[in-house]
């Protein structure tokens, strides 16, 4: 839709449809993901809740896949959902950045972040995109194939644990302070909930 840089996100007409190709090109300060298309604006900075979980998180991930194959990443990280494969970047229109994720498949993964379905994506919620990431982000990570998806809810202090199995989530568990959280797809990944939402 864009053939040149774009500095200011005003430039932009948000109910417009852009791919990956118009999203390389914009140069503003606005955080935004793609989803199909169409512009998502990201919240201001988050809360101190979702950073102080979100480290928390980071660290136990971390801790598990430091002498692992696969690759953890936290945002701002590109993850790309093409519909096929060897999609060029004017044919995909969702771009994400999922809090964490996990990536086994190097081959997915480029200069720019990650093309294709991660194995493994946490979403810390919040008011403001809690709409997004239990409806439209759970649809997208369905749809593209991601194994695991986790949505860690800071408020409640407690994590829904999706699995994908044939082609659609199934709900595993809902993990409540005090309980642990057992990885469906990495057997040996745990996660104490209270450690998580530690303050």
């Amino acid at each position: 839709m864009a053939s040149a840089q774009i500095t200011d996100i005003s430039q932009l007409d948000l109910n417009g449809t852009y791919s990956y190709a118009d999203y390389l090109k914009w140069q503003f300060e606005e955080a935004v993901e793609l989803i199909k298309g169409k512009i998502a604006l990201m919240s201001p900075a988050p809360r101190r809740m979702h950073q102080k979980s979100s480290g928390h998180l980071q660290g136990i991930i971390w801790s598990f896949f430091k002498d692992h194959p696969c690759d953890y990443y936290s945002a701002p990280f590109d993850v790309r959902l093409p519909k096929k494969t060897n999609d060029p970047d004017a044919m995909v229109y969702t771009v994400v950045q999922p809090d964490i994720c996990v990536v086994c498949d190097r081959e997915k993964l480029d200069d720019f972040g990650c093309n294709g379905a991660p194995d493994l994506v946490i979403e810390i919620t919040s008011k403001s995109t809690r709409q997004r990431d239990f409806n439209d982000k759970l649809n997208l990570y369905q749809e593209a194939g991601v194994a695991e998806y986790w949505i860690a809810e800071s408020a409640e202090k407690v994590i829904y644990q999706n699995y994908l199995v044939n082609g659609k989530y199934e709900l595993v568990a809902i993990v409540e302070e005090g309980e642990e959280l057992l990885s469906a797809h990495f057997p040996g990944l745990k996660v104490a909930v209270s450690e998580v939402f530690r303050d």
